[in-house]
C-alpha cells in the first residue's frame, strides 16, 4: 500500500508537481461521489420539472418528482422498479451511458490528481509493484456505491421496491469499468501497461471498436429512417394520448431515454434474428408478427405485421458491409503488408465486436409492462451468433482489402524511389 504512505523526500522534489500528489483516498472517494451524484442531481431536477409541467404542481408534492427522478437514476443503474404492481426490468440505457461517461470524465481527473503517487515509470519497468490505480479505483467505487445506497434508502417505498443488489452490481461495473479505466489513463499507468501489449493485439482491439461503432451508427440511422418513413404514425400516437404541452414534453423526454435500447433492437433486426415486442411476437427481416401494442412513439418504426417485402432479406448484407468498411478503415491506420496478418486482425476484431454486441443486446430488453409486455427484447443469443459470423466475415474481407491496398501503396512508393 505504498501509494497511501507519505513520501516527503519525493514530495519535496522539484520534479513532482504537488497538484499530482493530492491525498489519494480523499480525492478518489470524492471522485466517486461526484461521478454518481452529478447525474443524480440532473435526474432529480428533471423529475421536479416534469412534476410541475405535468399538472402545474396541482397534484402531489415536489418530493414526488424527486422520487421519480431518483428511481429513474436507479433504473439507469440496472434496478428493477414496480409500477402499479408491475415489475419493470428494462434499463433506460441512455442514463447508463451518461453515468459511464461521467465516471470516465471524473475518473480521468482523479487519475491526473494522484499520478504522483507510487513508483515512477522507471521503477515500474524494473518490476516494482504499484498499487496506486487499484487502491484509487477501490475508493472511487466505494464513493459511488455510497451514493447508490443512500439514494435507495431515501427513494425506495414498498410500492416501488427498487432492487438494491442490482443497483450496486451495475454501479460496481460502471465505476470500476469506466472510472477505474479512466484513473489508469489519467495517472499515466495505462500507457506504461499497454506498452508491453503486442502490436497485433492492439490492432485487433482497434478493429473491434471500429466495427462495433460503425454497426451501432448504421443501426441508429436505420432506426431514424424507419421513424421518418412513418413519422405520421408517431405523431398520431402522441396526439392520441391527449397530453398537454408540458406532459407531452415529459413523455418525449422519457422516450429519448430508451433510444440506445431501440438502436440495439434495430441492430438485432439488421442482423437477422430480430426481436420480440410482446409474448408470441417476432419482428425480423423474414417474419413480422405483432399484436396490440402500447401507445409509444418509437413503436411507429415497426414494420407492418404480415408478409414482408422481398428486399428486406437484402438487409442481412448490411452488417457484413459495415464490418468490412470499418475493418478496412481501422487497418489503414495500422497497415500491414502480410496477408495472413491483415486477415487475422480483421476477422478476430470482427468476432470480438460480435461478442460485445451480443452482450449489449442482452442488456437492451426486459419487461416494460404487464401481460404480453413482459417479453420485449432482442433475441440475444441468436444476435450473438449472427453478429460473430457477420462481423467476422466482414472483418476478414476488410482486413484482406486493406492489406491489398497497403501492398499496392508500398509497391508504388518503391517504384518511385527506384533509380531511372
Amino acid at each position: 500500500m505504498t501509494s497511501l504512505l507519505s513520501a516527503p523526500d519525493r514530495a519535496a522534489a522539484p520534479s513532482v508537481d504537488p497538484r499530482h500528489r493530492r491525498p489519494l483516498a480523499l480525492v478518489a472517494t470524492l471522485g466517486g461521489v461526484v461521478a454518481a451524484s452529478s447525474l443524480l442531481v440532473v435526474c432529480l431536477g428533471v423529475g421536479v420539472t416534469g412534476w410541475f409541467l405535468s399538472d402545474a404542481g396541482t397534484h402531489g408534492q415536489p418530493r414526488d418528482g424527486l422520487r421519480v427522478g431518483a428511481l429513474a437514476w436507479l433504473m439507469g443503474h440496472g434496478s428493477t422498479v414496480t409500477v402499479d404492481g408491475v415489475v419493470v426490468t428494462a434499463v433506460p440505457l441512455l442514463l447508463t451511458l451518461a453515468a459511464a461517461w461521467l465516471s470516465w470524465r471524473v475518473g480521468h481527473r482523479v487519475g491526473d490528481s494522484i499520478s504522483g503517487h507510487g513508483p515512477d515509470s522507471d521503477q515500474i519497468s524494473d518490476g516494482e509493484r504499484d498499487w496506486t490505480v487499484p487502491v484509487a479505483a477501490g475508493f472511487f467505487v466505494a464513493g459511488y456505491a455510497a451514493v447508490v445506497l443512500l439514494t435507495h434508502v431515501l427513494a425506495a417505498t414498498p410500492a416501488t421496491a427498487p432492487s438494491l443488489p442490482r443497483s450496486l452490481g451495475w454501479s460496481l461495473v460502471l465505476a470500476l469499468g469506466a472510472g477505474g479505466s479512466a484513473i489508469a489513463v489519467g495517472s499515466g499507468r495505462a500507457a506504461i501497461w499497454t506498452a508491453v501489449v503486442p502490436a497485433e493485439l492492439r490492432a485487433t482491439a482497434a478493429t473491434a471498436v471500429a466495427v462495433l461503432r460503425a454497426f451501432l451508427l448504421v443501426s441508429f440511422v436505420a432506426l431514424l429512417v424507419a421513424l421518418v418513413l412513418d413519422l405520421g404514425t408517431a405523431a398520431n400516437i402522441v396526439s392520441g394520448l391527449g397530453l398537454e404541452a408540458g406532459e407531452a414534453t415529459v413523455f418525449l423526454g422519457a422516450t429519448a431515454l430508451v433510444l440506445p435500447n431501440a438502436t440495439l433492437f434495430a441492430g438485432s433486426y439488421l442482423l437477422g434474428p430480430g426481436f420480440t415486442v410482446g409474448t408470441g411476437t417476432m419482428v425480423s427481416p423474414t417474419l413480422v408478427v405483432t399484436g396490440p401494442l402500447p401507445a409509444f412513439p418509437l413503436l411507429a418504426a415497426l414494420p407492418d405485421s404480415g408478409p414482408v417485402p422481398v428486399w428486406t432479406v437484402g438487409l442481412l448484407a448490411v452488417p457484413v458491409l459495415a464490418a468490412a468498411l470499418a475493418a478496412a478503415r481501422a487497418q489503414r491506420r495500422r497497415p500491414t503488408l502480410r496477408w495472413e496478418q491483415g486477415a487475422l486482425r480483421g476477422c478476430a476484431g470482427g468476432v470480438a465486436a460480435g461478442l460485445l454486441l451480443g452482450g449489449l443486446a442482452l442488456l437492451a430488453g426486459g419487461a416494460v409492462g404487464p401481460g404480453r409486455m413482459t417479453d420485449v427484447a432482442p433475441l440475444a443469443l441468436d444476435v450473438l451468433v449472427h453478429a460473430v459470423t457477420s462481423f467476422g466475415i466482414g472483418g476478414l474481407v476488410g482486413g484482406v482489402v486493406a492489406t491489398g491496398l497497403a501492398r499496392r501503396r508500398h509497391r508504388a512508393g518503391t517504384a518511385v524511389v527506384q533509380p531511372g
